[in-house]
């Protein structure tokens, strides 16, 4: 392998082939590829900052017929730990998000068949209402296909309705590796083909829509499959331009079914750094400290990221899988700044919005993310009765008078 070559032509701006991804992703030094990826981040922003965003990981239900077997946040249908937030809980998590110096709600969830479109559009109106400037980045393709499965309206339709309603971007999440023999093992084919992922996005970017793109590696995938994933989004970002960020997570195998063991760091530094070289289309890439902790979180800086990603304040599905990692605005600004850039708040287009918050405000330290509700709240919104469910669980929980909230 001719690495001054290769060098050469990453240097001027030349495009990688899959093949020679690959070649370097499997047999490169690690130094080297992170000589590389850091050098095309300084190319691509030399202003030598490191931006993050402030906003909460919302997971508005946990009831999901898709049941993924890498996934550990799910319950089944009628499962007595299964819940759905209720408009006026979202609502105070915006309050407190507010609070910290949040701008929008990451909000994704179960494929849960007792929530109709309707509930999706009249929960997006009440916060629009109640908080006109606050931004929607919800539901990842997979939920955006549910819906249109579930209200047999095309795919440009729903999202069309949800722009209406007041849905300002999408997430990238449920992507896994967008190859269906990894998607068929992983049981997750059915809930979204990769053909299916991709044309989600490409309707919402024709919609006028930002999104984000995601990887999660490490489960069944081989080296050549990770690359293709890549490869198939840098194809759609040539044809849209719609993806803002990419974002690559190792799986958490802790209380899956599917079990096995994490990917190590180094191996995750590598797949960030083949990431920035290969997806030359992409402008940021962002470190998960969520799945990797903070430390590796600040390394990933000079492999290639460019932001932190999100201060979450609330998380729960990688929790389930056993990742607990937890860093707020201070921590994030901290290994920012120890790594040598300046922290720079961002939306969720990389619009800069200024410092620190914390610097200005008066914000207490959360050393814990929140999660969805208290233990032992298995409380039931009111609003439910006026939506029609669809399984049997559902029609009688709905035809019962709803339990008060926990104190």
């Amino acid at each position: 392998m001719d690495l001054k070559a290769f060098e050469q032509r990453i240097e001027s701006g030349g495009r990688l082939t899959a093949d020679e991804a690959l070649q370097l992703y499997r047999h490169a030094p690690t130094y080297w590829l992170g000589r590389m990826a850091d050098g095309v981040r300084r190319r691509r922003h030399p202003e030598g900052l490191v931006t993050y965003i402030i906003d909460r990981n919302v997971n508005y239900t946990n009831v999901c017929v898709a049941r993924c077997n890498f996934c550990a946040f799910y319950r089944e249908v009628g499962h007595g730990d299964g819940y759905v937030l209720g408009f006026d809980e979202i609502a105070r998590k915006i309050e407190e998000t507010q609070a910290l110096g949040g701008i929008q709600l990451l909000l994704q969830g179960g494929h849960n068949p007792d929530l109709p479109i309707a509930w999706y559009e009249d929960l997006f109106r009440s916060v629009k209402q109640r908080f006109p400037d606050f931004k929607l980045h919800a539901l990842s393709p997979p939920e955006v296909l549910h819906l249109s499965r579930m209200s047999k309206l095309p795919v440009p339709e729903v999202i069309s309705r949800l722009i209406a309603a007041g849905l300002d971007s999408i997430p990238g999440g449920g992507a896994e590796i967008l190859v269906d023999r990894v998607r068929k093992l992983l049981n997750c084919f059915n809930k979204a083909s990769a053909d299916e992922w991709l044309e989600v996005m490409r309707h919402a970017h024709r919609a006028g829509l930002r999104t984000t793109a995601t990887m999660m590696y490490g489960t069944v995938e081989t080296d050549e499959e990770r690359i293709e994933h890549m490869a198939r989004l840098r194809a759609v970002q040539d044809e849209t331009g719609g993806f803002t960020a990419f974002i690559a997570w190792s799986y958490q195998p802790e209380h899956t079914e599917r079990g096995g063991v994490e990917a190590t760091g180094i191996e995750y530094l590598r797949t960030l750094a083949i990431s920035r070289l290969f997806l030359d289309n992409f402008d940021n890439m962002q470190a998960s400290w969520v799945t990797q902790g903070g430390k590796v979180g600040q390394l990933s800086l000079a492999f290639g990221a460019n932001d932190m990603g999100s201060v979450m304040i609330e998380e729960n599905v990688v929790r389930a899988a056993g990742a607990s990692y937890c860093m707020d605005e201070v921590e994030i600004v901290r290994n920012a700044e120890d790594a040598g850039f300046v922290a720079k708040r961002r939306n969720m287009h990389y619009d800069i919005l200024g410092g620190p918050f914390f610097r200005e405000h008066a914000v207490p330290r959360t050393l814990e993310l929140s999660t969805a509700r208290e233990a032992g709240d298995n409380s039931v919104p009111a609003e439910l009765v006026n939506y029609p469910a669809r399984s049997a669980a559902g029609k009688r929980q709905r035809s019962q008078p709803p339990a008060s909230p926990v104190a």
